[in-house]
């Protein structure tokens, strides 16, 4: 009897085990992004109705869905692949706006036991795979929890130091004219995380929580829910390998040099035809 027991207890044991291990918390999270656009359009020319329309355009290049295909210790974030897809590109009334780091159907991969990112990158027509370290963010844990779904979540909240890059071309007005500017600011993060599905994962490049991130607020600017997830999934999770590889600080630097490419570029041939259009480009933030 007693051996009966205790070879009934091994077997739901290694029954708990096997279970545990066959859902390997293997799964895909789908999050909706949203970007909040705050655009100072006063001294333009654009009607109100073109005002409107511009901002409109603008608020679906960041309304996204996004795919993080993950187990216990690595992803693949990729945006899902739709026909009406946002090109990047905005124009109306006579101003264009280019959204530049979007790389829509390109991987991100993340490995949080070794701590390394790699990520695909289409830097205008030209592939690279920018390879480096993960940031490591210092959370701070909450009491606070909520319902997400299905999923009990609790808030963890940390601060990141964010560098953006823009400039603008106006070509009847040139004291209007920005070169490229560099800028830096704090943001706090706030993270709503589940111990439901445990692995230290989430969207884009965010990470470092006891659990799967299902809802991020980066700032009050970008915004991550997510509104599905699928476990138990079979997906082979691989680093990628094409593109020509450098790391974060390089490819930044790369970034730069194109858009002071650009500026030359609009700037010159703007002015010459006296076309009334002005361009503002950004990177990051």
């Amino acid at each position: 009897m007693k051996t009966l027991i205790i070879n009934l207890v091994t077997f739901c044991a290694f029954l708990i085990s096997y279970l545990v291990n066959a859902q390997d918390f293997q799964g895909k999270a789908y999050y909706q992004t949203q970007r909040k656009m705050e655009m100072s359009l006063e001294d333009s020319e654009m009607s109100d109705a073109q005002k409107e329309k511009m901002e409109a355009m603008l608020k679906k290049q960041f309304e996204r869905t996004y795919i993080l295909t993950f187990n216990k210790e690595a992803s693949i974030y990729k945006e899902e692949e739709k026909l009406d897809a946002p090109t990047g590109n905005v124009q109306s009334g006579g101003m264009r706006v280019m959204v530049m780091g979007g790389n829509a159907g390109l991987e991100q991969y993340k490995n949080t036991k070794t701590k390394k990112f790699a990520n695909e990158q289409d830097l205008f027509g030209k592939s690279f795979l920018v390879k480096d370290e993960l940031e490591t963010y210092n959370w701070e844990f909450t009491d606070e929890s909520k319902i997400i779904g299905k999923y009990l979540c609790f808030k963890a909240v940390a601060k990141r130091e964010v560098e953006s890059m823009s400039f603008r071309v106006d070509s009847d007005d040139e004291e209007k004219s920005k070169d490229v500017e560099k800028e830096k600011n704090e943001r706090v993060l706030t993270a709503w995380y589940t111990a439901d599905i445990p692995v230290s994962n989430g969207p884009d490049d965010y990470w470092g929580l006891p659990g799967l991130i299902l809802e991020l607020h980066d700032g009050d600017s970008m915004s991550y829910l997510c509104t599905k997830i699928v476990m138990n999934t079979k997906d082979k999770i691989e680093e990628p390998t094409s593109g020509k590889v450098v790391n974060q600080a390089e490819y930044r630097k790369l970034m730069e040099k194109k858009m002071k490419e650009m500026q030359q570029q609009y700037g010159g041939r703007e002015r010459k035809g006296g076309s009334g259009e002005s361009i503002s480009i950004r990177i990051g933030g």
